[in-house]
């Protein structure tokens, strides 16, 4: 009887020259360049290298960072359709339903020189999410929206239009580097969910409104709000080790530490903390969050160690400290993740769309 793996842990389905994620050494690179050497790239560099397999010239940068500005703001349309949203809903679930039904109408003087109607539809919808994520932000706050930004840098655009204000320096590094960080992991479980909406022949908007759906479960993206949150119940480094054994004691897991493909440390969690960490110093209460962090990702360690295994944090443990000093809440750091990794998703529709094909496992069927 042929064995089951119910999460396919191992099993290879396909390949990929986009991202390699090798968790014995604990490397991860984008078309072969490492992870450490990208994060002091300029984002939208590292976007066209991952989306083009090539470092981008000075004017095909330019060119990108054009057409993202030309097509960021929301048609009234879509104003109407986020505004119809009850204010409640979950970020996540306003980007799932929101991006199927942009328009992906796009300027003909403005196109990117490789990668065809694809490319361009998806780099409209990377656009668009940054002012959707913004507008709802400012929607929940009740406060004036959409604004609107002139600078042609799409995280200082961000920024400006989540505060109405010019982004501090380090603010934007760190979200950079951030984003960089989350740009793209190979076949985790929302690409894979994209390839399989794809195979089917679905659109790209489809595609990219089931990996985003996907994102959000809390054994994905969605861990860097409950780690957060973790850390907000705790309050106190002092109480870590008491609330992690609780946790322990009856069954659960603390999100965010350990990963099912680094049998060593997360090399993004590694460049991630002690930006974390920078960032954060800036604010009496964000520093005392991040110490909280810290502690209960060292009792995690202590707790959790076994012979030959170290459990580290992983890349959505200290995220969150990020996203909190940037202002946003924690029902806003997964669809963050969705604004970096989108890039990833497009990459792959790329990569897949010349020799697509319906993804079709089989089920041993056990009942009467």
């Amino acid at each position: 009887m042929e064995a089951i793996d119910l999460g396919l842990e191992g099993v290879v389905i396909g390949e990929t020259a986009i991202a390699n994620v090798d968790g014995s050494a604990g490397e991860l690179s984008y078309r072969g360049v490492g992870i450490e050497e990208l994060v002091n790239w300029p984002f939208l560099s590292v976007v066209w290298l991952l989306l083009f397999g090539e470092e981008p010239s000075v004017r095909e940068e330019h060119a990108l960072a054009h057409f993202l500005m030309a097509h960021r703001d929301l048609s009234a349309s879509e104003q109407s359709i986020l505004d119809a949203l009850p204010v409640q809903t979950h970020p996540m679930l306003m980007l799932q339903a929101l991006v199927p039904l942009l328009d992906l109408k796009t300027d003909a003087d403005l196109a990117i020189p490789f990668g065809g109607p694809t490319a361009l539809e998806g780099l409209v919808i990377a656009a668009r999410i940054p002012t959707l994520i913004a507008s709802w932000r400012r929607k929940k706050l009740g406060l004036a929206w959409p604004l609107k930004s002139r600078s042609l840098d799409p995280l200082a655009a961000f920024l400006e239009c989540l505060d109405a204000s010019e982004p501090d320096s380090l603010a934007l590094a760190t979200l950079a580097r951030t984003q960089i960080l989350q740009l793209e992991h190979s076949y985790n479980a929302g690409t894979f969910a994209g390839r399989v909406a794809l195979g089917a022949r679905a659109p790209l908007q489809s595609s990219i409104s089931a990996s985003i759906g996907t994102l959000f479960g809390t054994l994905h993206g969605g861990a860097d709000e409950a780690a957060l949150a973790f850390a907000k119940e705790v309050a106190d480094p002092k109480a870590a080790d008491l609330a992690v054994a609780d946790v322990l004691h009856s069954g659960g897991r603390v999100m965010g530490i350990g990963h099912r493909e680094y049998q060593t440390l997360d090399p993004r969690a590694k460049l991630l903390k002690p930006m974390a960490q920078e960032l954060c110093a800036q604010s009496e209460e964000a520093a005392f969050l991040f110490e909280t962090l810290v502690a209960i990702e060292k009792s995690c360690r202590q707790r959790l160690a076994k012979p030959g295994r170290e459990l580290h944090a992983n890349v959505e443990f200290y995220k969150g400290a990020v996203f909190h000093a940037l202002g946003l809440p924690g029902d806003f750091f997964t669809a963050m993740f969705a604004m970096a990794r989108v890039y990833g998703y497009l990459a792959h529709a790329l990569e897949f769309e010349p020799n697509a094909r319906l993804i079709r496992p089989r089920a041993r069927y056990i009942g009467k």
